[in-house]
């Protein structure tokens, strides 16, 4: 790394910290403009945006779809600057962000997986849900993630999502989720983004063919586990989160991997529907296609 890749660092630190002493109103208001500049800038991002949300919703005006799409920024904008709350902050500044409601007695010993999805409160959700099981006595719920090209964040990171209890590994380790899994230890995955094609098959989302990893179904048939949804919504105020900790599916999973893993698209855009706004459009969901299919980005 290079000295200014390392000074480069040390400013993102700092402002991270300066986000995290921050009011919230004034923190949010930071993000919202943030996500409002991204929302004119010719990025990528705002590309893949635009894309998708013309293919998941092809019965808006456009200009609603640009209603939409900036209402999206802005809440991406507020997902990045409130990190510095998520990741810095005390117990009490995490209680305040996030609220966990759970429909399962998680003490119960029964074992269980637990999937998420990326709604833009999915940070504030999966870290206030393992402040919550800490309080509640469970220990090292394990969760999911993709190591960061950028090592000096991949590191901090790494250490901040795991500060109070929670434990976060490498996506590839599917050995240790089973394990963990039939020794009753809790775990959360996210398999609604795009993740190559291997251990995935196409299935519909909102209407369009769809590369989904089939995580949930395979390991829940391999450890024959409930699977229960962890859902974290944006509050009417618009300033703090809901993190809802759902009863296992019923009837789930099946011996048919597909259609298991059909149910669970069916889920996520009933989650969305009523909160379009609040899914994390600027990743790439349909960046692999069927073979024969043109590509979208």
């Amino acid at each position: 790394m290079n000295l200014f890749s390392q000074m480069m660092n040390y400013v993102l630190l700092g402002i991270l910290y300066i986000l995290r002493s921050l009011p919230v109103s004034v923190n949010h208001w930071i993000g919202d403009a943030l996500g409002s500049l991204a929302s004119k800038l010719p990025i990528e991002r705002k590309k893949v945006v635009d894309i998708n949300l013309k293919l998941c919703f092809p019965e808006l005006s456009n200009q609603q779809r640009r209603s939409l799409a900036l209402k999206h920024w802005k809440l991406f904008g507020r997902s990045i600057t409130e990190r510095g709350y998520l990741w810095l902050g005390s117990k009490e500044e995490v209680r305040k962000l996030v609220h966990v409601v759970s429909e399962v007695d998680l003490t119960d010993g029964q074992p269980r997986m637990f999937f998420s999805m990326h709604l833009l409160g999915i940070e504030a959700g999966l870290i206030g849900a393992s402040l919550y099981m800490s309080d509640i006595g469970i220990q090292h719920p394990m969760t999911l993630y993709i190591k960061m090209k950028n090592n000096f964040f991949d590191v901090k990171i790494k250490s901040w999502r795991e500060r109070f209890g929670g434990q976060m590994i490498l996506r590839q380790n599917g050995r240790a989720l089973i394990r963990a899994i039939k020794s009753q230890q809790i775990v959360i995955i996210s398999p609604d983004m795009d993740l190559g094609l291997q251990d995935s098959i196409f299935v519909p989302f909102f209407g369009v063919l769809t590369c989904t990893v089939t995580s949930i179904p395979r390991f829940a048939n391999l450890t024959q586990t409930q699977v229960c949804p962890l859902i974290t919504t944006l509050n009417p105020d618009g300033k703090s989160y809901t993190c809802h900790i759902g009863k296992p599916l019923e009837n789930f999973p099946t011996n048919d991997e597909t259609q298991d893993t059909i149910r669970l698209n069916q889920f996520f855009e009933a989650q969305i529907t009523p909160r379009p706004e609040e899914y994390y459009w600027v990743h790439k969901r349909f960046k692999n296609r069927p073979e024969g299919q043109a590509r979208y980005y």
